[in-house]
């Protein structure tokens, strides 16, 4: 069985993390290219088992990459995509962090902790009523506690046949 746990937030969490090294940036991707969106999302899910998007075709996954109010940030180490983050804000007031993760030569530097407050705080630039995101029981197990720590807090949990 698989468990997915469900978190939101209802205000921003005020939390100032330093980043882990200087090398480090931030790069709103304004309308990837459809193939460097899969790479990134093969990149950061493949060990975690993300395959949803891989079953989209490519209009389909562009329709949504492409629209203004899903986001897209890429964390950069000295030049290198380390990992990415999907703002969507397409519905209502609300945000949904829908992908959020690291590379895996990049997890366990502290980099995650730190461009998930970055996140949580480009989020509540918006000023949403609620920020959200789920995460399941084959995600990296340090995935739940980190969102817990930044502020997260569970509101609903289910339990599906594993896929």
């Amino acid at each position: 069985m698989v468990k997915t746990t469900y978190l939101q937030m209802f205000a921003p969490s005020h939390r100032f993390i330093p980043p882990p090294r200087d090398d480090l940036s931030i790069v709103h991707a304004k309308r990837p290219t459809v193939a460097y969106y899969r790479f990134l999302y093969d990149a950061v899910g493949r060990d975690w088992h993300w395959t949803s998007l891989k079953k989209l075709s490519d209009v389909a996954l562009a329709a949504i990459i492409h629209d203004p109010r899903d986001e897209i940030y890429v964390l950069m180490c000295d030049g290198v995509p380390a990992g990415y983050v999907e703002l969507d804000r397409r519905t209502g007031s609300e945000i949904e962090i829908t992908q959020f993760g690291l590379m895996p030569e990049f997890i366990g530097q502290g980099l995650g902790k730190y461009f998930l407050q970055r996140t949580i705080d480009k989020a509540w630039s918006y000023q949403p009523t609620r920020l959200w995101l789920h995460t399941d029981t084959m995600d990296h197990p340090n995935a739940l506690p980190n969102y817990q720590k930044a502020g997260f807090v569970i509101y609903k949990e289910v339990d599906k046949a594993d896929i």
